[in-house]
C-alpha cells in the first residue's frame, strides 16, 4: 500500500506537534544530587566517601551497573557490600545514591522460576512478571498478630511425620554433619507438598554449582517447580549476595504469606551465610568475637528466623513454616552457630554420621531430635501410636547399646530389642518418595501391634512396603478422620490392624516341624534316642 504525500505530510505535522506541546509541558527542575567516590576495594566490599546522607543498607549505584548496600555508615567514610561482580571497579569510579533500600521482586509470576537474591532469572525463560517488590529487610509479625500452629505440615517422612513432627507456622532447624542428607530431608519435604496447597521457597546459599543443578533437577522431574521458587547463590558469588539471600527468599515467601497461603520454605545452608558474614564484618573491620564471628551473629539469624510464624485470621491465616539447614563439624552441636540456632527455633532435626554409615536412612537420631510444637499441630490418629512408638525405641537404643558387650540377655530384653529392630527398619525410607497419611498411619497401627515381630529381618523392606500398599483398602469413612482432631476409635485400630495383618501373612516364618514328630510313629520316635545313645557309646 503507497500512501499519498499529503496524508504523509500530516502524519509528520501532527507528530511534530505533539512533540512539540510536550516540550514546553515540561518544565526541568534542578535537584541537589550526591555522588561520591570510591577510596578502596577489597574482596567484597569498597570504601566510599562523599556521600553525607545516605542512610544505613541504602543501595549504591557504582559504575558497570554493580550495586551495594550501605553497611558501615561512619562519620567520614562508608563500608560498602558489593552485590556483583567488582573486579572493574577502581578508586576514584563515582558512586550514586539510589534513595531506597535493597529490595526484592514479588508475586505469583515468581513461582516456577530460578531468581538470584537481587530478582534477576537465571533460568533463561525470560523476564519475571512482577507488578510489586518488597525490601529484603522487614520487621518480623508482632506477637498480637500471630496465631497458635495448629495443622501439621506432613514431609512424608515416617521418622519425622510419627517422633518429630513439624507444624505450619514452626522453625525446624535440620543439623548434621556433611553428606548425612540434610538437602535430602528438604527435598523430600518439598515433594510431599504436592496437592497439600502449600507454596515452597527453596535458598541455596553459597552452594555449588553442581549440587544446585542436581536439587533443581529433582524437583523437576517430579514435578515439584509448578509450587516452588528457587532463590540462588552459588560458591563463587560476592559474599554479599550470600549475605542477602536467605532475607530476600523469606520477603518472597512473606508476600504469599500475607494472602493468606501457607508457604515453606528451606535456607541450604546457614553455615554459609554465617560465613559469608563473618568474611563481611572482619573486611570492614568490626572486631571478631568467638570462633572470629562478629558479635552480632545472633541478631542476623534471630531477625530471620522470626519472620516465619502463623498468621492470625484477621490478616488472613497465612503461615511461613522455616526448615534452616546448618552443618556441624564432627558431630560438634555445640559451637556457636549450631547453639545459636537451636536456640532460636522451636526443635530440630539431628542426623547422626553413624547411622548413615549404617545404612539407616534418613540417618534421623530420635535421642537427639525434638519438636516443641508440631506435637500440639499432630493429627490425633499419629498422637495415638507416637508415644509408644518413641518409647519403645528409645528402650532399644539403650539396650543395643548394652548388648554390644556382650552380656547375655533374658527373653523379655531380647524381645525388645527384635521389636526395635523392626522399627528401626519400618523408619527406613527411599530418597524421594514421600508417605502418604493413610500408609504411614498403618505401618505404625501394624508396629505398635508388633504385627512385623515375626518377619524375618531380610523380609522387612517387602513386609513394609506390603502394608503401606494394603492402607488403600482402609475404608474412605476411616481414612477421612486421619486429618481431624478426632481420635481413631478401637473400630478404627481393629479394622486397620486386620488390614496390615492380611498383608502380612504371606511374611510369616513357617512353624517349625514340632507337628510333624508327634504325628511320627511311635517306634520312629523311640528308635532316634536309641540310636543316638548306640553312636554316643
Amino acid at each position: 500500500m503507497i500512501m499519498e504525500p499529503e496524508s504523509l505530510q500530516n502524519v509528520f505535522d501532527s507528530a511534530f506537534a505533539g512533540i512539540g506541546q510536550a516540550r514546553e509541558a515540561c518544565t526541568p527542575q534542578l535537584r541537589l544530587q550526591e555522588v561520591g567516590t570510591i577510596t578502596s576495594i577489597a574482596t567484597g566490599i569498597a570504601t566510599v566517601t562523599g556521600l553525607p546522607g545516605v542512610g544505613f543498607e541504602e543501595v549504591l549505584k557504582f559504575p558497570c551497573d554493580v550495586y551495594g548496600v550501605a553497611f558501615n555508615v561512619d562519620e567520614d567514610e562508608i563500608g560498602v557490600v558489593l552485590l556483583g561482580d567488582y573486579w572493574q571497579l577502581h578508586a576514584g569510579d563515582e558512586v550514586e545514591r539510589r534513595g531506597h533500600v535493597m529490595d526484592v521482586p514479588v508475586g505469583d509470576g515468581l513461582i516456577g522460576r530460578i531468581i538470584n537474591p537481587m530478582g534477576h532469572p537465571l533460568d533463561g525463560n525470560g523476564p519475571l512478571a512482577s507488578g510489586s517488590r518488597l525490601p529484603v529487610e522487614r520487621p518480623a509479625a508482632s506477637i498480637m498478630d500471630r496465631a497458635p500452629v495448629t495443622v501439621p505440615l506432613q514431609t512424608g517422612i515416617k521418622v519425622i511425620d510419627a517422633l518429630i513432627p513439624v507444624g505450619r507456622g514452626q522453625r525446624e532447624l535440620i543439623l548434621g554433619d556433611r553428606q548425612t542428607g540434610k538437602t535430602a530431608i528438604a527435598l523430600d519435604t518439598i515433594l510431599n507438598q504436592r496437592d497439600q496447597n502449600v507454596l515452597c521457597v527453596y535458598c541455596a546459599i553459597g552452594q555449588r554449582a553442581s549440587g544446585v543443578a542436581k536439587v533443581i533437577a529433582a524437583l523437576r522431574e517430579n514435578g515439584a517447580m509448578d509450587y516452588t521458587v528457587v532463590v540462588v547463590t552459588e560458591g563463587n558469588d560476592p559474599p554479599g549476595l550470600a549475605y542477602i539471600a536467605p532475607y530476600a527468599a523469606t520477603s518472597i515467601a512473606e508476600y504469599f504469606m500475607e494472602q493468606g497461603r501457607d508457604v515453606l520454605i528451606i535456607y541450604d545452608d546457614l553455615t554459609h551465610h554465617a560465613r559469608a558474614y563473618r568474611e563481611l564484618s572482619l573486611l570492614l573491620r568490626r572486631p571478631p568475637g568467638r570462633e572470629a564471628f562478629p558479635g552480632d551473629i545472633f541478631y542476623i539469624h534471630s531477625r530471620l528466623l522470626e519472620r516465619a510464624t502463623h498468621l492470625c485470621p484477621e490478616l488472613g491465616g497465612g503461615s511461613l513454616t522455616a526448615l534452616p539447614i546448618i552443618e556441624t563439624e564432627a558431630q560438634d552441636i555445640s559451637a556457636y552457630i549450631p547453639t545459636n540456632l537451636i536456640s532460636i527455633t522451636d526443635g530440630q532435626i539431628y542426623l547422626s554420621p553413624s547411622l548413615f554409615e549404617l545404612g539407616v536412612l534418613p540417618a534421623v537420631d530420635v535421642g537427639k531430635s525434638v519438636s516443641r510444637v508440631g506435637g500440639k499441630a499432630q493429627h490425633a490418629a499419629y498422637r495415638a501410636v507416637a508415644g509408644d512408638l518413641k518409647l519403645a525405641y528409645a528402650q532399644f537404643e539403650e539396650l543395643e547399646t548394652f548388648s554390644r558387650f556382650g552380656a547375655r540377655l533374658d527373653e523379655s530384653t531380647r524381645k525388645i530389642i527384635e521389636h526395635g529392630r523392626r522399627i528401626r527398619a519400618c523408619l527406613k525410607q527411599p530418597e524421594f518418595t514421600p508417605v502418604s497419611v493413610a500408609a504411614q498411619i498403618a505401618v505404625l497401627l501394624a508396629l505398635t501391634a508388633k504385627l512385623f515381630d515375626n518377619v524375618p529381618m531380610e523380609q522387612m523392606t517387602d513386609a513394609e512396603l506390603a502394608v503401606r500398599e494394603s492402607a488403600e483398602e482402609i475404608p474412605a469413612e476411616v481414612s477421612a478422620r486421619f486429618g481431624t482432631a478426632d481420635q481413631l476409635s478401637d473400630e478404627d485400630r481393629e479394622a486397620i490392624i486386620a488390614i496390615a495383618r492380611q498383608a502380612l501373612a504371606r511374611f510369616q516364618p513357617e512353624p517349625e516341624a514340632k507337628p510333624e514328630t508327634s504325628t511320627r510313629p511311635e517306634s520312629d520316635a523311640k528308635s532316634k534316642p536309641e540310636t543316638e545313645a548306640e553312636e554316643m557309646s
